[in-house]
């Protein structure tokens, strides 16, 4: 009885430990990162703390490194199948846009969603996540070659202020949104090409 009694107390006490202020919904802000003294740690942590978005499969899900498209949070193939097609919009007869409207469209019985946006589209394959590691991605991103030809200012408008990227954090009914939000998200952005832009070791 006294064992359960203090396991009960250390799950009380666990429960109750405060969460940092400034963790939004699982993605930290910048300022927890203010405490890293070398430029460089802290340029890699927030890249690190990038990725809790970039890995998600709100991310992930239009970020495949083939031509098919992937859905749910469990990261399936695309159901109707469907292909890249030019321009990632999907294949003639079978555009993306025939589905997928301007603004997400909940199912009559509220259980789920079509997701929708203008444009709606893959990223181009040179944008291609899934199954890389941080630091691959992290080097991808900038890459004016592999990531749609975006200095680091033009990466960072994207992460900020893209619609489609917004999407991620308003994904419709039966969908788990990104962490954070997309003000954070362009935040740790910014914070991490304040600090050198620095990818993460292999």
């Amino acid at each position: 009885m006294k064992t359960l009694t203090r396991l009960g107390l250390i799950a009380a006490l666990a429960w109750a430990a405060p969460v940092s202020a400034e963790t939004v919904n699982g993605l930290r802000t910048v300022d927890e990162f203010a405490d890293i003294a070398d430029e460089s740690e802290r340029s890699v942590a927030l890249f690190n703390e990038l990725m809790v978005v970039i890995e998600h499969p709100r991310c992930l899900n239009c970020h495949p490194v083939g031509d098919v498209p992937l859905q749910g949070d469990d990261m399936q193939p695309h159901q109707p199948p469907v292909v890249r097609g030019v321009g990632g919009m999907g294949a003639p007869g079978m555009r993306c846009s025939t589905c997928h409207g301007a603004e997400n469209v909940t199912y009559t019985s509220g259980d789920g969603s079509i997701p929708g946006h203008v444009p709606w589209h893959l990223a181009p394959i040179e944008m291609g996540w899934v199954g890389k590691s941080a630091t691959e991605i992290c080097e991808q991103i900038k890459d004016p070659a592999r990531n749609g030809n975006l200095d680091l200012a033009g990466l960072h408008e994207h992460n900020a202020e893209d619609g489609l990227v917004g999407w991620g954090w308003e994904p419709g009914v039966g969908r788990e949104p990104a962490p954070g939000t997309q003000a954070i998200f362009g935040d740790l952005t910014q914070a991490w090409i304040d600090t050198g832009a620095v990818c993460p070791a292999t």
